[in-house]
This record gives structure tokens, C-alpha cells and sequence, in this order.
């Protein structure tokens, strides 16, 4: 009888060590209640939201592993190399800019690439048999409706800053009036439409009469650009966005056939809520 009373206290000893800080059971896979306030910081989200979010890559995560999809290295690297190229840097200045920007170690982005060539490959096979080109009428009340989401600077005003030390860069971006003959500028005005996505991206972010983050160069120094002024592009029409249009439209079209699949997915499968983090 003894026996069989400690063996109970033993189960129940390891079920609570097993589901200690455990939020919720996906498929026999665990959601901890850290993941769920981690998701909640880093997409500023609630916890229902955030929960939500960590469900649906449970479930894809494990769609994958049942299509026995794969991503090789050889991708990875391929995928790192055209985001490199399209920066004009090299592999190792684009892993040190990885790591300025974002925080990220070399290992950690191959494996957010590798997450997201594996997704992409998972929705392709989902969706893209579900999915029909936009007609024109589409794409005409489209853009209608979202003509400002395809509006973008025409170009950029900006002092160019370079140096070996990256130091000296962060000194002159928080001291404007600093100066050191270590340092070069040079003042350009970059067209929009020719400068990498990621450029456009981050100086887009970037206030007038403001400075961006100290990045790499490409040339085994980094630099700072300090933006002076943002001319505002025309309205060219819907012609001249016509393929960033199409390519919303799809991005709809899909993640409206993903969210119902995985809609459908989630209610057959075996989730336990165990608890809920605080929202705060």
C-alpha cells in the first residue's frame, strides 16, 4: 500500500516538474509561459495574441515535418549571399551588420533563414494551388484603395560618414558638432529606386536632420548616414507599381488560404491551455 502511495507521489512529482512553467501543449509540444512573454515583447502584442502566434508555428512546425520538407545549407548560404549582394557587401561585413542592427550571432540569422525558407516552402505547398492571378479589375480597386501603402520617398539628401572606429562614428552621431580627421563624409542624393531595399528601408526610418544606426561599409570600416532631406515622390500611377501591387495582392490571397488551413488544423488538433501569462 506504501508502495503504491509514494509511486503516485512520484508521478505527480514529475508531472508538475514536466508542465512547471508550461502555458500550453501543442501535439505533446510545449509553449512555456517565457516563450509566450517573449513573443508579447517582441511583437508588442497581448497574450491571447501572442499565444496565438506561438500555436500556429507549433502547428507549422509541425505540417513541415509531415510534408518532410527540408531547407540545405547550401540555401541558406545561397539566400544569405543574395541579401549581401543586394547591400554590395560581403558575406562577413553583411554577418557584422546582421550583428550591429539586430543583435543577431551568424548561427542565430542561418537559423531564421533556414526558419523562413522552410515556411515559404510549407505555404507554397499549401496555398499556391488555391490561389488564381488577380484580375485587372483586382488590381485597379486595389491600388485605389491603398494607393498611400505605394507611395515612397523619390530620394534622399544624405551626409555619408566613414571611419575604421566605429567609436568615433557613434561619438559624431551623438555629438554632431564632434569632429575628427579620422572620419570622411560626403554628401549624396540616393534615388530610391536605386538603392538596396534594405537602405531604403532604413533611411526611410530615419527622421531628418537625424542619423542612422553605425553599420558596416563593406570595406573592413563602417558608416553612418546623416539624413539632411527626403524629396516626396509624385503619384507615378498605378503602371509604375503594378508588380508591388500584384505582389500585395497575392500576399492577401495567401495568408487568407494559410489562415483557414491552419484555422481548420488547430481545431482538430490536440491543444491543452494550461495557463495564461498576465498581459502586463
Amino acid at each position: 500500500m506504501y508502495k503504491i502511495i509514494l509511486a503516485l507521489l512520484l508521478v505527480s512529482a514529475v508531472e508538475a516538474k514536466v508542465y512547471d512553467g508550461v502555458a500550453v501543449v501543442v501535439q505533446n509540444k510545449p509553449i512555456t509561459l517565457l516563450d509566450i512573454k517573449k513573443e508579447m515583447q517582441t511583437d508588442k502584442v497581448d497574450a491571447k495574441k501572442a499565444t496565438d502566434i506561438l500555436i500556429r508555428k507549433k502547428l507549422e512546425a509541425l505540417e513541415i515535418k509531415k510534408r518532410q520538407i527540408s531547407v540545405s545549407s547550401s540555401e541558406v548560404y545561397d539566400d544569405i549571399k543574395k541579401m549581401a549582394t543586394r547591400n554590395n557587401m560581403s558575406i562577413s561585413d553583411f554577418y557584422d551588420a546582421v550583428r550591429e542592427a539586430n543583435g543577431l550571432t551568424s548561427e542565430e540569422l542561418k537559423a531564421k533563414i533556414k526558419h523562413k525558407l522552410l515556411s515559404q516552402k510549407l505555404y507554397n505547398a499549401i496555398a499556391m494551388s488555391s490561389m488564381s492571378e488577380p484580375s485587372e479589375a483586382e488590381i485597379r480597386d486595389y491600388y485605389e484603395l491603398h494607393k498611400n501603402e505605394f507611395k515612397h520617398p523619390a530620394s534622399f539628401t544624405v551626409v555619408i560618414y566613414d571611419a575604421k572606429d566605429k567609436n568615433l562614428l557613434q561619438e559624431k552621431a551623438d555629438n554632431p558638432m564632434f569632429y575628427s580627421p579620422q572620419i570622411a563624409s560626403n554628401e549624396q542624393v540616393l534615388p530610391y529606386a536605386r538603392i538596396s531595399p534594405e537602405l531604403a528601408s532604413l533611411l526611410s526610418r530615419t527622421k531628418v536632420g537625424a542619423f542612422t544606426p553605425v553599420v558596416p561599409n563593406g570595406k573592413g570600416g563602417f558608416m553612418t548616414f546623416y539624413v539632411k532631406s527626403i524629396e516626396s515622390a509624385k503619384d507615378a500611377g498605378l503602371e509604375a507599381v503594378r508588380p508591388q501591387v500584384v505582389n500585395a495582392i497575392m500576399a492577401e490571397k495567401r495568408e487568407a488560404v494559410l489562415s483557414d488551413y491552419f484555422a481548420r488544423l488547430r481545431d482538430s488538433a490536440d491543444i491543452n491551455i494550461i495557463r495564461m501569462p498576465e498581459d502586463s
